[in-house]
């Protein structure tokens, strides 16, 4: 059952995150009191939840230590999330339903906090239980979805430039795939990487995960104007206040849930060639477009 999925997913990220991150007692300590903060505010731990799944999918069963790929996929998350809510960039005060980082810890800190845990991330990821050249691919394949040219950052970069603007469906979509689907595109491919997949196989997962993370994204621009910051474990309209391109904004709410809707469609047909082996992955994919937060 995707429940099962899900919790199974979250636990074995969070034993890992707690075995890789410093201790909240570790010298300097509030460094690592500011990094804990945010990993461990309870968030879904879709990405790495993506990633293990992708790597079953591939292998059959799930690989050894793949849990230690989805823990550095999270930190990445998390360290883009604490520099979002800056007050330079998004200015928020609430994240997973607590205080965000610099609300709590300062901004200085709440930077560092974030550098932390890319550099984190990596640490983790260059001492990957799996042979040398996959873990070269892996790292490649995370450095560009989180950088400057069609990934995390590039998409929020322009993210900002686009506010207070008429919204143009090319700006949109580029923001959207780069800020949000570049990364779930990653961990969806690196899990598979790590199981061993061959290019075809690399290739259905890259095409489910651009689909797959479009969709995600539509999704959280509607449920921004449709849903309550207590649901949402976030400020709630925020988009709107700040007047970002947003689907809902272009389209309208209706004809972008039915554009997220098609794009798990497309999604799902990717990996239909796996048969029942990619079921728990569909599976994902519809949880994501059909969640209420």
């Amino acid at each position: 059952m995707l429940s099962e999925t899900l919790v199974q997913g979250q636990s074995l990220t969070d034993k890992a995150l707690e075995r890789l991150l410093p201790p909240a007692t570790q010298h300097p300590t509030s460094i690592h009191r500011a990094m804990r903060h945010s990993v461990f505010a309870g968030g879904k731990r879709l990405r790495p939840i993506l990633c293990l799944e992708a790597g079953r999918m591939i292998s059959g069963t799930l690989p050894e230590s793949i849990e230690d790929l989805g823990a550095a996929l999270e930190m990445l998350h998390t360290y883009s999330l604490i520099h979002d809510d800056l007050p330079a960039l998004d200015n928020d005060d609430l994240r997973r339903g607590r205080p965000t980082c610099h609300k709590v810890f300062g901004e200085a800190t709440a930077i560092l906090a974030g550098d932390a845990l890319q550099t984190q991330a990596y640490q983790v990821l260059a001492g990957l239980r799996c042979p040398a050249e996959v873990r070269v691919r892996i790292i490649e394949e995370i450095a560009r979805g989180t950088g400057t040219i069609d990934g995390m950052i590039g998409g929020q970069v322009v993210d900002l430039e686009a506010e207070h603007s008429p919204p143009a469906v090319e700006t949109l979509e580029y923001i959207h795939r780069s800020k949000t689907a570049a990364l779930i595109t990653a961990s969806v491919v690196s899990g598979g990487l790590y199981a061993g997949a061959n290019d075809d196989a690399i290739a259905k997962l890259r095409t489910f995960g651009h689909s797959i993370g479009l969709a995600f994204q539509i999704v959280d621009d509607v449920l921004d104007v449709t849903q309550t910051s207590a649901q949402l474990g976030k400020t709630a309209g925020k988009d709107s206040a700040a007047e970002k391109a947003t689907y809902p904004a272009l389209f309208g709410v209706d004809e972008s849930l039915k554009r997220a809707d098609k794009l798990a469609g497309t999604a799902c047909a990717a990996l239909d060639e796996f048969g029942y082996r990619a079921e728990t992955l569909k599976s994902v994919a519809r949880f994501l477009v059909e969640r209420k937060n």
